[in-house]
């Protein structure tokens, strides 16, 4: 009886703590189905209809919010695939070579997470006007591939503990070399924690706002982010169309999430166990 009382309990805070979480979702969903006038009128009402589309046509059609989706999917796209093949290649190399050198890289990759951005930040700008890069979309694509390197090696080598070694020497016996042993042999055993970075690093780089918004060169379309707040002003602010711009941005992040899901909870576990 006790256990029942407990569950029921547990039940019931969880519930509040879910409706908590749902509230602004859900307040962001159905306004992006009213007019402006409409969510000042009643925001927690639910729309006349959710056949409305005018806030989507306005925003595919009278701003450069397409321009801007394509530029956060070509930033998140190019960051990941370029994570994907430098990290987990440092992450073997660190874990496999257990040397005093790897151990001092390893180290120093740590040390980094440490440092908070906005203590190198104007540094980093100036470091990026020096090399070209300043107003640039390789810039941003620079330094998320750099600001993911140190807890990518640490969910890595923390995963490649639990490879047997074995596995790698039977490859090398039948012929592989160190680079073929890699990406043939270990990397695709590396399935959950990449299905992690995916997410994890996917999420940060597009929902990122400061980092497009001060390099990427002005008066053009920039990402989702920097685009959804152009459209709020100082005396007049289009919370319509905001909203649908939130909608629409949300929808690859669900898909990507829903789509690696079982993968992530098992790396993120899976890489806690073996660290």
């Amino acid at each position: 009886m006790r256990d029942k009382k407990g569950s029921f309990i547990v039940f019931i805070f969880v519930g509040i703590l879910a409706a908590l979480y749902l509230s602004p979702l859900y307040f962001t969903f159905i306004s992006a189905f009213k007019s402006n006038g409409e969510i000042m009128r009643d925001p927690v009402a639910l729309p006349e209809s959710f056949l409305n589309l005018d806030n989507f046509k306005y925003l595919l059609q009278k701003t450069n919010y397409p321009r801007a989706f394509l530029n956060s999917m070509f930033l998140t796209i190019v960051s990941e695939i370029l994570i994907l093949i430098f990290i987990p290649m440092a992450a073997y190399g660190i874990e496999r070579g257990n040397k005093k050198i790897t151990n001092v890289i390893y180290i120093y990759f740590l040390m980094s997470m440490m440092i908070p951005f906005q203590a190198y930040m104007i540094p980093l700008f100036r470091q990026m006007k020096i090399m070209g890069l300043f107003g640039t979309m390789a810039g941003p694509i620079v330094i998320y591939l750099a600001g993911a390197v140190s807890f990518g090696c640490l969910l890595f080598t923390s995963f490649l503990k639990g490879i047997p070694i074995e596995i790698e020497e039977a490859a090398r016996i039948d012929g592989c070399n160190g680079f073929r042993t890699f990406w043939s042999i270990v990397f695709p055993l590396l399935k959950p924690v990449t299905a992690s970075m995916i997410v994890l690093n996917g999420l940060q780089i597009w929902n990122d706002f400061l980092m497009p918004m001060l390099v990427l060169p002005a008066g053009e379309a920039k990402t989702v982010n920097v685009e959804i707040f152009s459209f709020v002003d100082q005396f007049a602010s289009r919370w319509d169309i905001v909203f649908a711009g939130v909608v629409a941005g949300i929808i690859p992040v669900l898909i990507v999430f829903l789509t690696l899901q079982q993968y992530f909870v098992k790396g993120i576990t899976a890489g806690a166990a073996k660290g």
